[in-house]
């Protein structure tokens, strides 16, 4: 016999993969039974791993059909797409029809250069390109110009490469995944031959993983330089990880490139300065950077007088995710996350029972999509301990009350079988034309797929 009679109700704010990681552990405890409520912001479940996993990056979308869509179909569990938090229904009204309200609603902002002209037209976001090629709802609209030769691409993580693959890969090959169709014919018109990413650090220091940058080497028709700056990464004792990325670096330095038609360039120990244009951007200023240790041993990058100008008519910023306030909740503006010990929210020190984080928006915008198993059993972890000390008593609140107060405000919400339409609907057009699916990337075309 279960602990508890009846089920604990519990609502989970997003639909990515820390949602689903959290909804994943509380099912799996059949000694306390749930019945869950997931409520998204757009018409689509699955959060970054639809709106920002690359689209020639179909693996790692496997994890929807591997694991996230055994959970969602499970009859425990309810789906509220289209619906908002914070304007459709109120954190108050979540909290009291719930035992425990979740917010795994990752990071929707981003971080800011701080330097003159970063608002010029031409400059954007990383962010916003990589929903923009994926179908965004919320930046389909977008228009990238990209008709100058050279792209340039401040940071060098991950989300960097990925951009700078989109920019660079044969339309021919993208045209192959789910990447969305007006960037498909948008790119088939782009005039960038050139894409540079800019380290502020060595190349020691690089903020990608090995295995993307080594994809690099193998896009067709695209060479790849690295101007590795001033670097003194010789002098430093290196860890396996940072040995292997400089190794993959050498190699392209080594390499015998075919005569090739665009190139990326990993350009090291450079910082921005300044963007310039009269009416949008048209060069970068670079300053060159030099390392620093300080007593403790961390590395850091210092900003010399010597600057150089790159012409360019598109810049992107791909240098960190961070979450937004959320209304009624305590917010850390330093980290960019609800303000939580352990997955437990918190404000003045003082823990707000049933109110729980998990992902991005807990432990700020790191890791991969894996990463959110372990943060949610902590999460998960933290919440039962309080349901077992009493401290998130029952509330017994009524299974339809929910879609009552949406009804009642005239909110069309997207149901599991409203989502099995629209994910019918895509594979389906996909299938036609041999890719994966052809995503919707509106919300009233995803609304009208329900139908």
């Amino acid at each position: 016999m279960s602990r508890f009679d009846a089920p604990r109700r519990v609502a989970i704010v997003g639909s990515g993969p820390a949602a689903m990681y959290l909804a994943s552990h509380l099912l799996d405890r059949p000694e306390v039974p749930h019945q869950i409520d997931i409520f998204e912001r757009l018409p689509a479940p699955w959060g970054l791993v639809r709106w920002a996993v690359a689209p020639d990056h179909p693996e790692k979308k496997l994890v929807i059909d591997r694991l996230f869509s055994y959970t969602f179909d499970r009859p425990e569990l309810r789906f509220f797409g289209n619906v908002e938090i914070g304007s459709d229904i109120t954190h108050q009204e979540l909290r009291a029809n719930y035992d425990g309200v979740f917010y795994a609603c990752g990071a929707d902002g981003d971080n800011r250069m701080g330097i003159p002209g970063e608002d010029l037209p031409g400059s954007w976001s990383a962010r916003e390109f990589v929903a923009w090629y994926s179908g965004h709802p919320d930046f389909s609209h977008l228009t990238f110009d990209l008709s100058h030769p050279r792209a340039v691409i401040v940071g060098n993580g991950n989300v960097a490469l990925d951009v700078a693959r989109i920019l660079t890969s044969p339309v021919a090959e993208l045209a192959k995944t789910d990447i969305a169709d007006h960037a498909l014919t948008a790119l088939s018109r782009s005039q960038i031959t050139e894409v540079v990413i800019l380290g502020r650090r060595a190349a020691a220091q690089g903020a990608f993983n090995n295995p993307e940058l080594e994809e690099l080497a193998h896009i067709p028709g695209v060479l790849v330089e690295v101007d590795w700056g001033a670097d003194q990464s010789a002098d430093a004792e290196l860890s396996w990880a940072a040995q292997r990325k400089l190794t993959t670096l050498k190699d392209f330095s080594s390499k015998a490139w075919s005569p090739s038609a665009k190139k990326i360039v990993l350009k090291f120990l450079s910082s921005p300065v300044e963007l310039i244009g009269d009416g949008r951007v048209s060069q970068i200023c670079l300053a060159a950077n030099q390392l620093q240790t300080d007593a403790s041993g961390r590395v850091s990058a210092r900003a010399s007088d010597q600057h150089t100008l790159l012409e360019t008519g598109l810049v992107m910023r791909a240098i960190g995710y961070r979450g937004r306030p959320f209304a009624g909740l305590p917010f850390d503006n330093k980290r960019g996350v609800i303000e939580n010990r352990q997955g437990r929210v918190c404000a003045n020190g003082e823990t707000i029972p049933g109110v729980y984080v998990c992902g991005w928006i807990k432990r700020g915008a790191q890791g991969v999509i894996g990463s959110n198993k372990k943060c949610a059993a902590e999460t998960v972890g933290r919440y039962l301990e309080d349901i077992a000390d009493g401290a998130t008593p029952v509330l017994n609140a009524s299974l339809e009350a929910i879609p009552h107060l949406l009804d009642k405000r005239g909110i069309r919400y997207v149901s599991k079988s409203d989502w099995t339409r629209i994910d019918r609907f895509e594979r389906n057009a996909g299938r036609a034309t041999g890719r994966p699916r052809v995503k919707l990337t509106t919300s009233d075309a995803l609304l009208e797929a329900t139908l």
